[in-house]
């Protein structure tokens, strides 16, 4: 828009001033003839780099400005302009394409620049001839224009041929901003759009695994939006860009000096090169003063095919670059029509002579005595440079494809009377080809060349190594291919066993800010860093990371834990008393022992049972509770091995019953000396009671326990639990107690026949002392009492499997206390001095159990 409104305010200028200075056309910079011309039914225009450089003048308020200076001639550009002269004498000498219609040809130097490309559209648009009134002509003198090879000089000459819309068809303009149709209703290409060109250079660094580049570019719009699409389609992949600096064509020394110091500084190895054909060549001139190499330079398309880089002037520095490029094609009769170039096919026209100057070093001016004299008898065959160099045809195909697809539309538009070969005179009349016509046809070579709805040819590129022959001489050799037409995933092919790299890593360079994260690590951003630069942190316990530079570590399932290496889940280790630890069998020993000693003291007592202090010990209830220790000290083992259903149901109840008979034995034991003590009934009276008593308290006090165990049982029976809240590295088998309430009832009146025991065993401790059990009574039950008080907080407080331990120890301990106390004292009387026990040194209760 604003380029529209610069074009029509320059138009109202020049009509005010076109009466008080004729020379208003030369102040717009015109010049008065185009570099090549030839007239015809038919003009295409032309607008190329012929030069690649201006002169800048002097700018003044009150002076007309100087005209334009275009100097140093760009041979491949100069290439591109007889490659389109040769693709319009084709179309002229063939018989099917546009017959009886001459096509002509004029041709401007855009000096790859945006003011001179200006100059340039006003001369194709307008033309040179001054109508009445000294003003400039108002009628296009071309049918469209092919040109220009910058992005930026393609906006301006798309613009303001789209004003008139005169078709611009570009051969070498990339940036995709060319591709809005809103602005750019007239535009088409030959070559694809960068959109493509910078994903695929993002997918090239991905795939070879670069994740840390530099990046340079040119100044201008080819450069900016190409690099700025490669770094948003860049960082989606997970790429980071260190330094993005960018060279202008018109830059200083020092200010390409000062990139390049950039570059050497930077820790990147891959840099990507966005860059036009000149900035690389200034580029390239101080990267070889500063001895800048061991880069991997990745390169657009408008330099990686380039012959004239490739030489051993910057082998040191290039050598093994990669990029993609523009498909290869040949060209039959260019070579030789390019060789027949020469001054005389228009001695007038300047730039024949200047190309001929400039490519053979001599002079058509004989005053200069430093340069030899131009005889004209130069032979073009015998010179190598970019301009004789057909060997890489790509750009120049671009052109060639440029030509004949305005010769096809030309033709279709102007296939006016079917019936008529002659061109009608209605057809003839039109002076402006529509931007509408479709385009779609094949060349001799078989490609197809077509224009999608934005202009834009296929995009299929080629990707290109350079690499070194055995002759020494760098070449250009063809690895892989892109084409945006497949689908996701496929666009992209690359042979990677045939490429040459910078270095001699057969792999490639690495390039990463970072080395990568192996499995077992995660990523931890740095703080101020790009995302690329991280450290590697060793995953949690009990998270994993199975792949390289993962991000995030992945917890285990409940059941799993990870392993020493964190990169694989494991079942987790299952914890439970066994009989194989140390714990478990020294646990069983003491068991086993305390069982085994319990039926030693049954058969002493067996043994010395007609003895006076065997019947004074009521045998039948000592014998009764030794039963019941043995079976206390055996349900410890049930609490040792792998929990299961039935053992967790048996290991309580065991553990419930066997103790209250045991207490129960011990308390009518306790009532017996009371009573025996304290009886006024007749001695001969008093034993049958106290046995009937005797049984029914043991059989009634165990009875209460077990009608507990059974209620447990039958609401909420324990079961086995795999417990993973306490520790997460492991799983507790443990049991489940199913109803707590039902445990602590069953411990709770354990507790209670302790108590009554133990207060009995007290009330008892004064009397007769030559045999009174109730002391010995009394300290086991204090014992018994103390171990069952400190169980409850460490059966609480314990951990996994040394919650059962503590209750075993304390079945055990609790064991033990009852069996020293109340039978080691008998047992020493029976085996060391049972020939001292007389009758009458017993106390008087004893007579109960002698009778």
């Amino acid at each position: 828009m604003y380029v529209y409104i610069l074009v029509m305010s320059l138009l109202v200028v020049m009509e005010i001033l076109a009466e008080e200075d004729s020379d208003v056309c030369e102040m717009l910079g015109s010049p008065e003839f185009p570099l090549l011309s030839k007239s015809g039914d038919i003009i295409i225009g032309g607008a190329f780099s012929v030069h690649s450089q201006i002169v800048a003048s002097s700018f003044s308020l009150s002076d007309a400005p100087d005209p334009l200076i275009c100097t140093r001639l760009n041979f491949r550009e100069f290439r591109f302009a007889q490659t389109m002269i040769f693709a319009i004498e084709e179309i002229n000498k063939s018989s099917s394409l546009l017959p009886n219609v001459s096509v002509g040809y004029k041709i401007f130097d855009s000096c790859g620049s945006t003011l001179p490309s200006t100059r340039a559209a006003m001369g194709l648009i307008n033309g040179q001839e001054r109508t009445f009134g000294n003003t400039c002509s108002g009628h296009s003198t071309v049918h469209a224009i092919v040109g220009t090879s910058e992005s930026s000089s393609t906006l301006v000459l798309s613009q303001i041929a789209g004003i008139f819309q005169i078709p611009v068809i570009s051969h070498f303009s990339t940036c995709a901003c060319l591709s809005n149709r809103k602005e750019h209703p007239s535009f088409f290409r030959t070559i694809p759009s960068d959109y493509y060109q910078s994903r695929a250079l993002a997918q090239l660094v991905k795939y070879f695994g670069w994740t840390w580049v530099g990046a340079v570019r040119s100044d201008n719009d080819y450069g900016n939006n190409g690099m700025a699409t490669f770094i948003e389609a860049a960082t989606k992949e997970g790429i980071c860009v260190e330094y993005s600096e960018a060279i202008a064509r018109t830059a200083s020394k020092e200010q390409v000096e000062r990139v390049v110091r950039v570059i050497s500084r930077g820790s990147a190895k891959v840099l990507i090169a966005f860059l036009s054909y000149d900035e690389m060549d200034a580029l390239l001139e101080a990267a070889l003063s500063q001895n800048l190499t061991g880069l991997q330079w990745v390169g657009s398309e408008s330099w990686i095919t380039a012959h004239h880089l490739a030489t051993m002037k910057y082998s040191g520095i290039l050598y093994g670059s990669i990029g993609f490029a523009i498909k290869k094609a040949k060209i039959v009769g260019l070579q030789d029509f390019l060789l027949q170039v020469h001054p005389s096919q228009d001695p007038q026209n300047h730039i024949l002579k200047e190309f001929w100057e400039e490519t053979f070093g001599c002079s058509f001016q004989s005053s200069l005595q430093e340069t030899k004299q131009c005889s004209g008898s130069e032979r073009l065959r015998d010179i190598k440079n970019p301009f004789t160099d057909v060997s890489e045809l790509r750009i120049s195909n671009n052109v060639y494809k440029a030509v004949y697809a305005v010769a096809h539309a030309m033709h279709s538009m102007l296939k006016c009377g079917e019936n008529s070969e002659a061109v009608n005179a209605s057809c003839t009349l039109k002076s402006i080809l529509q931007p509408k016509e479709d385009v779609n046809f094949s060349l001799e070579s078989g490609e197809k060349v077509y224009f999608d709805e934005r202009g834009d040819p296929a995009a299929t590129y080629q990707l290109v190594n350079w690499q070194m022959n055995s002759a020494g001489d760098i070449v250009f050799v063809v690895v892989g291919s892109y084409d945006a037409s497949l689908q996701s995933g496929k666009e992209f092919t690359i042979n990677g066993l045939n490429i040459t790299w910078v270095t001699e890593s057969f792999e490639g360079p690495i390039s990463v800010c970072s080395e990568s994260c192996p499995p077992g690590f995660r990523q931890a951003m740095i703080k101020g860093k790009p995302i690329c630069c991280f450290s590697c942190i060793t995953c949690a316990a009990g998270e994993i990371s199975n792949s390289t530079n993962s991000a995030e570590c992945s917890p285990c399932p409940l059941e799993y834990w990870s392993n020493e290496d964190h990169n694989k889940c494991v079942p987790k280790v299952l914890e439970f008393l066994s009989y194989e630890e140390t714990m478990g069998t020294l646990l069983t020993a003491f068991s086993l022992f305390g069982a085994g000693l319990t039926l030693v003291v049954s058969f002493v007592f067996c043994w010395f049972r007609h003895t006076p202090l065997v019947k004074a010990s009521n045998s039948e209830l000592s014998f009764f509770l030794l039963f019941s220790l043995t079976l206390c000290f055996l349900c410890s083992l049930t609490f040792i091995g792998r929990p299961t259903d039935w053992s967790c149901m048996l290991r309580h109840v065991a553990f419930g019953i066997t103790f209250a008979l045991c207490i129960s034995c011990i308390l009518t034991k306790t009532i017996t000396v009371v009573i025996a003590f304290k009886a006024r009934t007749p001695v001969n009276t008093v034993p049958q009671c106290l046995a009937s008593y005797q049984r029914m308290g043991v059989v009634g006090g165990t009875f209460l326990q077990v009608l507990v165990c059974v209620v447990w049982l039958a609401l909420a029976p324990p079961f086995p639990h795999k417990n993973t809240i306490y520790a997460a590295e492991r799983i507790i088998l443990e049991c489940n107690l199913g109803s707590s309430i039902g445990f602590w009832v069953v411990l709770g009146y354990i507790g209670l026949l302790a108590v009554l025991c133990l207060i009995l065993a007290f009330l008892a401790r004064k009397l007769p002392d030559n045999f009174n059990e109730a002391k010995f009574i009394t300290f086991s039950m204090l014992i018994f009492s103390a171990v069952w008080v400190t169980f409850i907080p460490a059966y609480v407080s314990s951990p996994g499997k040394f919650t059962v331990a503590v209750e075993i120890f304390a079945i055990l301990a609790s064991s033990f206390g009852l069996l020293f106390c109340i039978f080691a004292p008998k047992c020493y009387i029976l085996l060391l001095k049972n020939q001292k026990v007389k009758k009458s040194s017993l106390p008087i209760f004893v007579e109960f159990f002698l009778i």
